[in-house]
């Protein structure tokens, strides 16, 4: 049987991490091929970004792994039991969602995840393009959850929470959410949130997560025409971001949610997302199919519908639409 490549280069990996300098013989021992073997995935991991030192009749040691978003990488570490075990890696891609939605139609299981360094084609809510930028987070995360297509829109919420909840967690930003897919850090926008499904009448197929987030991006690389409105977390933090880090905590915060969801229902969630709200309380303006609406957003429902007092006292359940905060 032939040893996939990435399989051999995370066991190399794995021994240089935990064995400090380490010599070529025990390498190949260790991971069961030979001397020659170990100096071509060397070789390898060298030109994926890796520093590794050698030294003749001493061996190979580990300075320093690249911030790319490697499975290897990812998977060092990760603590979750399914999200995130199965990866297709890009340097770049069109869309990572449109990668997901081939892979889950050919029958990819349940965590498998999309992840890109760099995405030409991006896609945001009622088909907007998403912005990729230097330095930034691209994944798209397969889930076949055992619910009614009715319950989907929950997952754009669920997947806020996690978002915020890992950005904090690693960073110590505070990150605030605008109903219903925004990801707000110092007043602008950091990231959003896509989810899209597939469904029949009566159960769904799958649901693609897609999570894009400014991690590194310096102010220069951020487009003139929105630098108003959008931001990046070192821009904010004022420091470089471990994007491996985070892609682990958003991944680790989404499976956590997820089975709190399947276990315990919504309204907990509901909850922590009310706590992490820039939007409700606030004076909103909704921009929809039925063209504007002005009022107060009062709550979000168990269905994740935001719901908005209108100034005539007429309540009004919002389920899609652009939403813009009336001070911002």
């Amino acid at each position: 049987m032939v040893v996939p490549a990435i399989i051999m280069k995370e066991a190399i990996l794995k021994a240089l991490r935990h064995g400090g300098q380490v010599s070529g013989e025990r390498l190949g021992d260790e991971v069961g091929i030979s001397r020659t073997a170990v100096w071509k995935y060397v070789t390898e991991l060298r030109s994926e970004g890796y520093q590794i030192d050698s030294s003749p009749g001493k061996g190979y040691s580990l300075l320093s792994a690249p911030d790319s978003l490697l499975p290897q990488e990812i998977r060092e570490g990760l603590r979750t039991r399914v999200l995130g075990w199965e990866i297709d890696y890009h340097p770049e891609v069109g869309s990572t969602q449109d990668v997901a939605q081939s892979l889950a139609i050919r029958g990819a299981g349940e965590g498998t995840t999309v992840i890109a360094e760099k995405q030409s084609g991006g896609k945001g809510r009622i088909g907007r393009k998403w912005e990729s930028l230097p330095g930034s987070i691209a994944i798209s995360i397969i889930l076949r959850p055992a619910i009614q297509p009715l319950e989907a829109p929950k997952f754009t919420i669920i997947a806020g929470v996690a978002v915020a909840e890992a950005i904090e967690e690693i960073t110590s930003i505070k990150p605030r959410l605008k109903w219903p897919n925004d990801i707000i850090v110092g007043g602008k926008k950091a990231g959003g949130i896509l989810a899209e499904m597939s469904a029949e009448m009566d159960r769904i197929n799958y649901i693609i997560i897609g999570i894009g987030i400014n991690v590194n991006a310096e102010r220069e690389f951020i487009p003139a025409e929105i630098q108003g409105i959008a931001t990046s977390l070192k821009e904010e933090g004022g420091k470089e971001i471990s994007r491996v880090k985070l892609v682990q905590g958003i991944l680790e915060k989404l499976e956590s949610l997820y089975e709190e969801f399947t276990e315990g229902g919504f309204e907990p969630i509901r909850q922590r997302w009310k706590a992490l709200s820039n939007t409700i309380g606030e004076r909103v303006v909704i921009t929809g199919a039925r063209g504007k609406m002005e009022g107060e957003a009062v709550d979000m429902d168990q269905d994740g519908v935001l719901i908005v007092r209108k100034d005539d006292g007429v309540i009004e359940r919002i389920i899609a639409g652009d939403v813009s905060l009336r001070n911002a």
